[in-house]
């Protein structure tokens, strides 16, 4: 099996991981513990729990770790549209990030399921 660093899925969140901390950099330094630091936490856990999954030694236990990191996209989506309510960041950037978002859901998703195949 390949390396889980050259997943498409892993390099993919962990380009979404660096979009959030530069977003991140400009949000108000009140914030700092507040959405921002949750924003980070939650964009981290997403490659972080596709290469623990990886790292397991059945399937099912690779699922799991996916899935947890599925999560964590969803959590992600919620707290960049409440960056938006907040005025932190543009409908631009909202849309660009949504965008971004969309294409590691689509990967993660193909991932899991051929993991349930095998």
């Amino acid at each position: 099996m390949m390396k889980y660093i050259e997943l498409e899925v892993w390099i993919e969140a962990r380009n979404l991981v660096s979009q959030i901390y530069t977003l991140t950099k400009n949000f108000p330094k009140n914030e700092m513990y507040g959405i921002t630091n949750q924003l980070r936490r939650c964009a981290v856990s997403i490659p972080s729990n596709i290469a623990e999954g990886c790292g397991r030694q059945s399937s099912k236990e690779t699922i799991h770790f996916l899935f947890i990191s599925r999560g964590s996209l969803y959590e992600l989506e919620t707290q960049l549209y409440i960056s938006k309510d907040q005025e932190y960041i543009t409908i631009k950037e909202l849309k660009d990030l949504l965008q971004r978002v969309e294409t590691c859901k689509k990967l993660l998703n193909g991932f899991i399921n051929y993991y349930k195949k095998k």
